[in-house]
């Protein structure tokens, strides 16, 4: 399932109690099936967003048993799998208008949402106009209130790029492990006073974006040289410069060849459960 989301009124993806999640609300969509359908304890998600990140090009995956008959005037294929595109148009009747399901498919075999993926793609966008942020844009966009040299968190952000253990960049787990490829890390001013920094990497540790764009709006903004933020890398100790949740969200994520999904799938879960 390709799922989009305005996350400006949720705690989060994961479930959690007395909170509204996106994972809460699209598995309660997803229990109201046809009769005969096997409703999951829960879907498996490409990557956790937090509170107030957004997503338009979210990954789930679902496992579910086929219906064994017909349900009312809903189209079943033989293999016992209604028509997903009618499903589709069902659950965004179901969904509130903050997350929306855009399209549904049979999955291939050995495909897994999270661990198959190769890359995936954010984007953070920052106003430095004098006056904050166009109304329009607010919940997706973050005011910065001093002008921001592209030039100069790009010749930082290069130093970034690359195979490295980005502990100084992530909120540190007790378990799995930090080292990551980050492939790409951009910035481009895109009108007067908007900018954006495209951000691509094989896998994300906990708000390792959030953090790389903190301290590389330093850099554009002068406190900080460009020289900063490669020494903050190699220190591997976490830096206070975390930029808002709002002005991220995740555009996309990459899988290999359906050949090679389940030995993708197979080696992620090795790397991320060492020690």
């Amino acid at each position: 399932m390709d799922v989009s989301y305005d996350g400006t009124d949720f705690s989060g993806w994961a479930r959690q109690p007395g909170r509204r999640t996106v994972q809460g609300v699209l598995e309660e969509a997803l229990q109201r099936q046809p009769p005969g359908a096997s409703v999951p304890k829960s879907v498996v998600v490409a990557g956790r967003t937090d509170a107030g990140v957004h997503a338009t090009g979210q990954v789930v995956h679902v496992d579910v048993v086929p219906l064994s008959e017909p349900s009312g005037r809903l189209p079943v294929s033989p293999e016992g799998i209604p028509d997903l595109d009618r499903m589709t148009g069902r659950w965004n009747r179901l969904l509130p208008g903050d997350v929306r399901v855009l399209g549904a498919r049979i999955a291939p075999e050995g495909f897994d949402a999270r661990f198959s993926a190769i890359r995936r793609h954010y984007r953070y966008r920052v106003s430095d106009a004098p006056w904050g942020v166009d109304p329009l844009r607010r919940n997706d966009t973050v005011a910065w209130n001093r002008p921001l040299s592209t030039d100069a968190m790009n010749a930082a952000a290069a130093e970034l790029l690359g195979l490295h253990d980005f502990a100084a960049y992530c909120k540190q787990r007790e378990t799995g492990t930090t080292i990551r490829e980050l492939q790409r890390l951009e910035w481009e001013r895109v009108d007067d006073h908007l900018l954006e920094v495209r951000v691509s990497a094989d896998a994300f540790c906990h708000s390792m974006v959030r953090s790389l764009v903190g301290v590389l709006l330093l850099v554009g903004d002068g406190r900080r040289t460009d020289a900063w933020p490669g020494k903050v890398l190699q220190s591997g100790i976490r830096d206070s410069a975390v930029a808002p949740a709002h002005g991220l969200t995740l555009l996309g994520v990459d899988y290999p060849p359906d050949a090679e999904l389940a030995a993708r799938a197979e080696q992620t879960r090795n790397v991320r459960t060492s020690p």
